[in-house]
């Protein structure tokens, strides 16, 4: 068979009968938006992250975007993202009409970093241009980003913390889960996500009562108690309740074996890679639930050499990512240029899934090996 990056068919065969019986039961109940499944998940979600309120919406760029508009962030604002990340936390800064500002991340983890961030915020402040308002740290690859720290810059500086937990959903820090963090948090369910559905799917977490029943209204169209009583301007976001239901399957597998399991192939990876590449890098404390598995290279011409190799022998790897966010061309040229090690010309995420085979795992450090020494 061969090696998938993410194998989302092997995950179906595992808990097939589950997940059939789990589309089957909505197919015959004929409800096919909201009804008992998103609200049971919405509940179960909750537990797990340890948070009072879980709304579930469409998708993770979706999740991001209902927050903003729940806060009122907008045009003269600055919202604080890291500039190594997938678009999407950018992109709904700049939908909002608000201004993205990019922070360097950590390179050892990835995520943003404290002390740039705070730089950033003293920055804004002197230059007296717009309004610091919002930060929005990412759980890049699966690790939590560093909020013992970023909590405390928002709180010294009166902003708001918008956790952006698509990557990070099962990570933790000293046992407080990834999605618990800040005064928000959001997660997506797209299907190569930790935690993914069979289509497109997002949720948000909060402690804030007042803030979760705005986003109830906000994600549907804005509505009162009655649904055909609009009281504000909102959105069409609402998860699938096929998609919630397969969730529920996936979910309880997920917190039966699937993290624990990412984080064994995780620990063999790293033994056997020891000295070859540049392994990630888990701070003390911190435990990741891997959504890739990401190392690095000492330059771009190795990287592109162990690509090739690989791929010759059907072995996928993908690099996450090819650009920063500064560097895409909508956004080119807003950013002022830093002198940094540039990850994107070394960063490649091998394999990494729950269902990856011993055998499969072998063949990859095999070659691996076999190439860089």
């Amino acid at each position: 068979m061969t090696i998938e990056f993410r194998d989302l068919k092997r995950q179906y065969q595992t808990y097939k009968s589950e997940i059939d019986q789990a589309i089957a039961d909505v197919l015959k109940s004929g409800t096919f938006i909201g009804g008992e499944p998103v609200k049971v998940l919405e509940k179960e979600l909750a537990d797990y992250v340890g948070v009072k309120h879980c709304i579930t919406c469409a998708n993770g760029t979706d999740a991001l975007t209902l927050v903003l508009l729940a806060w009122g962030i907008g045009e003269g604002d600055a919202v604080f993202v890291p500039d190594f990340t997938f678009f999407a936390t950018a992109e709904v800064v700049a939908y909002a009409k608000a201004t993205p500002i990019f922070i360097e991340v950590d390179e050892r983890t990835f995520n943003m970093d404290p002390q740039k961030l705070e730089n950033a915020i003293k920055e804004v402040i002197s230059e007296g241009k717009l309004n610091p308002k919002v930060i929005i740290p990412v759980d890049l690859f699966g690790l939590p980003a560093n909020y013992l720290e970023i909590e405390q810059i928002g709180l010294k500086y009166e902003l708001l913390v918008l956790e952006d937990g698509a990557q990070g959903f099962g990570g933790h820090i000293n046992g407080k889960r990834a999605c618990s963090f800040g005064h928000a948090a959001t997660t997506s369910f797209f299907p190569a996500k930790p935690l993914g559905c069979y289509g497109d799917g997002g949720a948000i977490f909060t402690n804030d009562d007042e803030l979760a029943e705005l986003l109830n209204s906000l994600k549907v169209h804005g509505k009162g108690k009655d649904k055909y009583d609009n009281v504000r301007i909102g959105m069409n976001s609402r998860l699938d309740t096929i998609q919630a239901a397969i969730l529920r399957v996936k979910l309880k597998a997920f917190i039966e074996h699937e993290v624990e399991d990412v984080n064994k192939i995780a620990s063999i990876y790293n033994r056997e890679l020891n000295g070859i590449v540049e392994t990630p890098y888990i701070p003390e404390g911190y435990y990741s639930s891997y959504a890739q598995y990401t190392v690095k290279l000492h330059n771009k011409e190795e990287r592109e050499k162990l690509q090739n190799f690989l791929e010759a022998l059907e072995i996928p790897t993908i690099v996450y990512y090819s650009k920063k966010i500064s560097e895409q061309t909508v956004f080119i040229n807003k950013m002022k240029e830093y002198e940094t090690d540039n990850l994107t010309d070394r960063v490649l995420s091998l394999p990494m899934h729950p269902y990856l085979k011993d055998k499969d795992l072998h063949e990859i450090l095999k070659n691996i090996q076999l190439m860089l020494k």
